[in-house]
């Protein structure tokens, strides 16, 4: 499963020019690798497609912690969680990808 959503991610990251094409083949990437139908496939094109967000998410929460402490901390989370709600674009498109790679697969 790792390696599905690790691929996904960085097929998105590449093809990130194309709109909407982009996450599409990059959660259909994620969910033909993940073996499991359309279930597993969808579930790895979905996170493939908000690990960018969780990432900067994460990020953000350390970073704003280890400068100023519990409040930045907690902004930090706020913002981080800006980004992934921002980011369900690209989940849900990672979402259907994988959903019709995971099928392709089975």
């Amino acid at each position: 499963m790792i390696l599905g959503v690790l691929v996904g991610f960085v097929v998105i990251g590449v093809l990130s020019p194309l709109p909407v094409l982009g996450p599409i083949l990059g959660g259909f990437v994620a969910g033909y690798i993940v073996r499991g139908g359309a279930g597993r496939g969808a579930i790895a094109g979905l996170i493939s497609g908000l690990l960018g967000s969780l990432l900067i998410w994460l990020l953000l929460s350390l970073v704003g912690a280890a400068l100023a402490g519990i409040y930045g901390g907690l902004i930090g989370t706020v913002i981080g969680a800006g980004f992934v709600l921002l980011s369900l674009y690209t989940g849900v498109l990672g979402l259907i990808g994988g959903a019709i790679g995971g099928a392709v697969r089975s």
